[in-house]
C-alpha cells in the first residue's frame, strides 16, 4: 500500500510536510516551517524556547507529533527518550525557509536528497545567519541537558545532491528530479515512482519566469509518466494570467531610474538569481555601480561557482560591497566579529555609506527593510525606492510595511513596486494539471483549495495529519 499524509501546506501557503509511505518505506517530501501558524503564537520578542527542546513547537502544533523522526538532544531536553529514525530521506524541492527550516529539527540520520543549486543556497543561508533551532539545516550542535558536556563538535548532516533528470532512489523508491522556474534557482519538481505507479510533486514553480522552459520539461514528462496521483501547489490558483514577467520589471524600473538624479534604491529578495541580474544588468547598462551588502556577499559567491547562473564575481567592476556601521562606528576592522564579514574584509571593492554619499547618482544600492537605519548616512534626497518583492499579504506585513512607507516620507523617497511572482498563476495551473492528467489530484500550499474542484480531475481536500492511499 502507498499512502501520503500531509502535516503543512494545508489551507496555508508553505509549511509544507509530506509524508510518503510506500510499503513501509517512508520518506519526506519537504520539512518547511509555517510562516502564518507560528505567526499566531510568536513573535520577535516571544519565541519558542530553547531549553525546552522539540516541546514548545509540538505544543503549538508548528511541528507534528511523529515517532522516529526527531533529533535525540531536542528530544531529550522535552524529557523523551532518543528514537532511533523510520524515515529514509528526505527530498528538498528548492531552498526556501517554508520548505525547508525544520530540517533542523530532524534526526542527524536522515539524508537530505536536493539539487546542487539548492546546497550552495542552504550552504550561504548557513553562513551568514544566526544559528538557532529554526536554522540549522546545514548543520546543529548537539544540545546536552548539562553545560559540561556543551564542548561536543556540531554534526553535519548528510546531503545528497541532484541534477535534473538524473534518478536516483531512496530504498524502494525511485525518485526522478525535473527542475522547473521559480524565484529561487535549484528548484525542482518530481516524478515519484512508487509501487502504486509514478506520483508527481510539484514543489513550486511558473510559467511566466525567464526559464518557463524548464517547467514545461516538466510538464511533458509529467504527461508522459502517465501520473496516478499528483501533489501540487496552489498559491495564485485564483489569480488570472496577466502581462508579469522579469522583462516587464526591466523595463519599467529602467525608465524610473533614468529620471532619477540621485541615488536609487532596490529591494529585492537576494535569493532570487534573475532578480539580481535583472538590477545588475540596469546598473552597468546605466553606468551605476551595484551596491550589495556582506551577507548578499555568501549568496553571490556560491551562485558564481554554479556557471549555468552567469552572475560576475563578487571582484566585479560594477560591483560594490557595503562596510556597515557597528561598534565604534569607525568602520574600524576591529569592529567586526561576524566570521562572514571578517573573512571579506580585505576585498577591494569595499564602500562606505558616506562614499556613496558624496556621489549619489553613480550608485544602485540593494537596501532591504531591516537596514534602512543606513539611510540616516546615506542622506538621501530626491531619491528611488524600487520595491520588487510581494506586497504585504498578512497583518504583521502590513505593519512593517507601513512603517516602511514612514522612513521613505521622512527622507523623500520616490517609492515604486515592480515584481513578479514566483508562483503559477491560476490559468497555467489549470492548464498544467489537465496536461499531466492525474488520476487523482491533492492540492496544498494554497488557501482556496476548493477551486481545484472546477478542474475535471478527482480532487481530495486535503486534512491534516491524514493518511490518503494512492
Amino acid at each position: 500500500m502507498v499512502s501520503v499524509t500531509f502535516y503543512g501546506g494545508v489551507g496555508e501557503i508553505g509549511g509544507n510536510k509530506i509524508l510518503l509511505d510506500d510499503c513501509g518505506t517512508k520518506i519526506f517530501l519537504d520539512f518547511g516551517m509555517s510562516f502564518s501558524r507560528r505567526g499566531r503564537f510568536f513573535e520577535e520578542f516571544l519565541n519558542p524556547r530553547t531549553a525546552n527542546g522539540i516541546g514548545d513547537f509540538l505544543e503549538m502544533g508548528l511541528l507534528p507529533d511523529i515517532p522516529g523522526i526527531y533529533r535525540a538532544d531536542l528530544l531529550e531536553h522535552h524529557g523523551r527518550a532518543p528514537e532511533e529514525p523510520v524515515v529514509s530521506g528526505l527530498i528538498l524541492s528548492h531552498a526556501h525557509a517554508d520548505h525547508a527550516n525544520y530540517i533542523s529539527f530532524l534526526h542527524k540520520d536522515i539524508p537530505v536528497y536536493c539539487g546542487e543549486t539548492c546546497k550552495r543556497i542552504i550552504d550561504a543561508v548557513a553562513e551568514q545567519s544566526t544559528r538557532d533551532l529554526e536554522n540549522e539545516v546545514v548543520d546543529f550542535r548537539i544540545r546536552p541537558l548539562y553545560r559540561s558536556r556543551y564542548k561536543i563538535p556540531p554534526v553535519i548532516r548528510k546531503f545528497h545532491t541532484f541534477t535534473t533528470g538524473k534518478k536516483f532512489r531512496i530504498d524502494s523508491i525511485e525518485v526522478e528530479p525535473i527542475h522547473v522556474d521559480h524565484s529561487v534557482p535549484g528548484a525542482y519538481a518530481f516524478i515519484i515512482h512508487t509501487s502504486e505507479g509514478p506520483l508527481l510533486y510539484t514543489g513550486d514553480l511558473r510559467m511566466h519566469g525567464l526559464h518557463a522552459d524548464m517547467t514545461d520539461d516538466f510538464g511533458a514528462a509529467a504527461k508522459q509518466a502517465k501520473p496516478v496521483a499528483m501533489i501540487t501547489e496552489g498559491t495564485r490558483i485564483d489569480k488570472k494570467k496577466t502581462n508579469e514577467s522579469e522583462q516587464k520589471i526591466y523595463h519599467d524600473s529602467k525608465q524610473k531610474i533614468q529620471r532619477c538624479r540621485t541615488l536609487t534604491i532596490v529591494d529585492f529578495n537576494f535569493k532570487d538569481v534573475d532578480r539580481f541580474t535583472t538590477f545588475y544588468s540596469l546598473a552597468k547598462e546605466l553606468g551605476k555601480t551595484l551596491v550589495i551588502n556582506f551577507k548578499h556577499a555568501c549568496f553571490l559567491e556560491q551562485y558564481y561557482h554554479d556557471k549555468k547562473l552567469n552572475v560576475p564575481p563578487i571582484t566585479d567592476q560594477n560591483l560594490a560591497l557595503l562596510k556597515p556601521k557597528r561598534l565604534t562606528g569607525t568602520y574600524s576592522d576591529e569592529d567586526y566579529t561576524d566570521n562572514y564579514i571578517k573573512k571579506r574584509l580585505h576585498y577591494k571593492n569595499i564602500i562606505t555609506a558616506a562614499d556613496i554619499a558624496k556621489n549619489p547618482s553613480r550608485y544602485m544600492i540593494v537596501l532591504n527593510f531591516w537596514y534602512f537605519s543606513d539611510l540616516i548616512d546615506l542622506k538621501p534626497k530626491n531619491s528611488l525606492y524600487i520595491h520588487s518583492l510581494s506586497e504585504p499579504f498578512n497583518e504583521e506585513m502590513a505593519i512593517s510595511f507601513d512603517r516602511m512607507k514612514h522612513w521613505l516620507a521622512h527622507f523623500g523617497i520616490t517609492f515604486f513596486q515592480s515584481h513578479c511572482s514566483g508562483h503559477i498563476n491560476g490559468d497555467d495551473l489549470k492548464e498544467l494539471i489537465t496536461m499531466a492528467h492525474p488520476k487523482k489530484l491533492y492540492p496544498i500550499h494554497t488557501e482556496h483549495s476548493e477551486l481545484f474542484q472546477k478542474i475535471p480531475i478527482k480532487t481530495t481536500m486535503v486534512k491534516e495529519g491524514k493518511a490518503y492511499k494512492l
